[in-house]
């Protein structure tokens, strides 16, 4: 091959792979919700820039991404008025056909567990998984709670856990192994075999926590369950081995809306919808380790996974806040919309 004919073929796969690596897009995607402008932003986390908007329907405020990172999935909550969950193709960056969840009005927290959306909806008082494969909602389950409203869905689905706002409390609701039949015809009970319901059997442990349990996470270890009570501003800590509640921090977070563990286990940071502060605390000590007011009021809470940065949704200010976790300072801003309110991180796989 001639030296040109050489040179031609390198510049043509650089211009190649360059387009190619143009309408990728980067492999991870930062996703931020407007609740006003009722859209979903797709932002790169590298440059913080705004890669585009899709719309998602009425009253959006959760969002979650599909394991593999090609799929987002938004509530339309509108405190019951509203039953869809929207659905978004994050590869080609455009709104497909929503779930229609009938019944199930009021949708809210979201989890993307084992190839399935598992979803809240607060008016039904209950929780439900969505299989994207069947197109249908396969398994429902109510709490009995009100308010049932932010949803964490162990790896293994065995585990569900679900904070309760009006209620002041959470429920733990465990998968239990098939009971064993009853005896068999002809005996002196008579007893038929009892039949394993569809989707297996559930046993759910109400904890009583604070008043308007909202925010909550899971610690890194698997071990406790903080749960951010915003009527009261403080902090219920849930023992997992035993379901109880064993500490409460006195955090003086009125309004806490979110609460999420950093990836290393920490540091809690607490947002405050009615301050606009966000708090910080040293999870071991449960003592408070800085403050930083960051607007008229603070919503989600997205922690990188890197635990290098947190992205805080600032509501009525119009914008995100951008949280160096190192320094533990505002580090920068980002326009997703108006009264931005749901975070998510979704990697492309």
């Amino acid at each position: 091959m001639s030296v040109r004919g050489l040179i031609l073929l390198c510049v043509g796969g650089i211009i190649f792979a360059t387009s190619v690596q143009a309408q990728s897009g980067p492999n991870q995607l930062l996703l931020a919700l407007s609740k006003k402008d009722q859209t979903l932003a797709i932002v790169d986390p590298a440059s913080l820039k705004v890669l585009a908007r899709i719309p998602v329907g009425n009253d959006p405020h959760e969002v979650i991404a599909s394991s593999d990172g090609k799929t987002a999935y938004v509530s339309n909550y509108g405190f019951g008025a509203y039953n869809t969950i929207a659905v978004i193709d994050l590869v080609e960056k455009k709104a497909l056909p929503a779930i229609d969840l009938g019944p199930l009005r009021g949708p809210h927290g979201l989890a993307f567990v084992s190839g399935k959306t598992w979803f809240t909806a607060e008016a039904a008082k209950a929780i439900g998984s969505y299989d994207p494969k069947m197109g249908k909602v396969d398994w429902i389950l109510g709490t009995g709670q009100d308010r049932t409203h932010m949803i964490w869905v162990a790896e293994d689905q065995k585990r569900i856990l679900t904070t309760n706002v009006n209620s002041g409390s959470v429920s733990i609701i465990d998968k239990v192994p098939p009971r064993a039949a009853g005896p068999p015809a002809g005996t002196a009970n008579n007893t038929p075999p009892r039949p394993t319901p569809p989707g297996g059997d559930w046993e759910q442990t109400v904890v009583k926590v604070g008043n308007g349990s909202e925010g909550f996470d899971v610690s890194p270890d698997g071990k406790e369950i903080w749960v951010a009570n915003s009527q009261d501003g403080t902090i219920s800590i849930i023992t997992v081995a035993s379901k109880n509640v064993t500490d409460t921090i006195s955090a003086n977070v009125p309004g806490a809306n979110r609460l999420k563990f950093t990836p290393d286990g920490a540091r809690v940071l607490v947002s405050s919808l009615r301050t606009g502060e966000l708090t910080i605390l040293e999870s071991a000590t449960r003592k408070e380790i800085k403050r930083l007011k960051l607007g008229h009021g603070n919503a989600g809470i997205l922690v990188q996974p890197d635990g290098e940065r947190a992205f805080v949704a600032c509501s009525p200010d119009n914008y995100i806040v951008v949280i160096n976790l190192k320094s533990l300072d505002d580090v920068g801003h980002v326009d997703v919309g108006q009264n931005p309110d749901g975070l998510a991180w979704a990697v492309r796989r």
